[in-house]
């Protein structure tokens, strides 16, 4: 499976101290360079957490469309719906309304932290959604 991630729910789920819910779930996340350092500009103490051999930071392929989407999306996140679509990704986990709405539209499948959450209690990694999400 082919999980591509945005900024928004990698750093969500550091914050609430659950990271590990995604590597539970999906065994490897593959995320854009300007998501690396995204997070990293939020805080330094990202950087231990992301340096796991689950995590894997590509880079995305210049091109008109990229400079398209990064015209009316933060970068990180037109390089995560790029990045999604060279790899025929199965999801792309991303929260922005916008985000979200272009990469349906482009025909990738889509969910955020809170279907990420859903689905961890679904498969009983984690006992309840709501203590995760207030803390966020």
């Amino acid at each position: 499976m082919i999980v591509v991630s945005d900024t928004s729910v990698i750093s969500g789920l550091i914050q609430a101290e659950s990271l590990f819910i995604l590597q539970k779930l999906y065994k490897r996340i593959v995320i854009p360079n300007e998501v690396f350092f995204e997070l990293n500009k939020l805080d330094k103490r990202y950087l231990d957490q992301l340096s796991n051999d689950w995590i894997e930071v590509i880079k995305v392929t210049k091109t008109p469309l990229l400079n398209e989407l990064s015209s009316i999306l933060d970068l990180g996140e037109a390089e995560a719906i790029m990045l999604a679509r060279e790899l025929n990704a199965d999801v792309l986990l991303i929260d922005e309304k916008k985000g979200r709405m272009i990469a349906s539209k482009m025909g990738v499948k889509i969910t955020g932290i809170l279907g990420t959450l859903i689905e961890a209690k679904r498969q009983n990694l984690i006992k309840e959604v709501k203590p995760i999400l207030k803390t966020l």
